[in-house]
């Protein structure tokens, strides 16, 4: 069974990262609809998260991958990766890890073995 990551300290890492308002409450939901996380740790703290979202079928999601800011540039973002897409094939039956990413974060995710592809956004707020 996955271990519940701590939900404060997850919504801390993300204010971490990201900035913005994040006290980890929403989490739980996300999380309960996720086909696995994963998450880094250094001794105590939460340094890395990543979310594998899926359809209950094929396709399978990366979200939210989020690496401490103190901890960037020492491999962790592309370990955390490699982890979740190690879960999605062991999981069975998933057969696409698909990810959408800015820009400036593409040799990130070529690096992590992705293929770039065409794909649509479609604001809904």
């Amino acid at each position: 069974m996955r271990a519940w990551p701590d939900l404060t300290a997850l919504g801390a890492l993300r204010r971490a990262a990201w900035g913005g308002h994040d006290d980890g409450a929403a989490w739980r939901a996300v999380l309960e609809h996720s086909l696995t996380w994963i998450t880094a740790h250094d001794g105590d703290a939460l340094v890395g998260f990543v979310n594998v979202a899926w359809d209950g079928g094929a396709h399978a999601f990366l979200l939210d991958t989020t690496v401490h800011p103190a901890a960037q540039r020492r491999g962790v973002g592309g370990e955390l990766v490699r982890r979740a897409a190690q879960a999605a094939r062991e999981h069975g039956g998933v057969e696409w890890l698909h990810v959408d990413y800015e820009p400036h974060l593409h040799g990130f995710y070529a690096a992590c073995g992705f293929t770039p592809t065409p794909a649509g956004l479609l604001r809904l707020t």
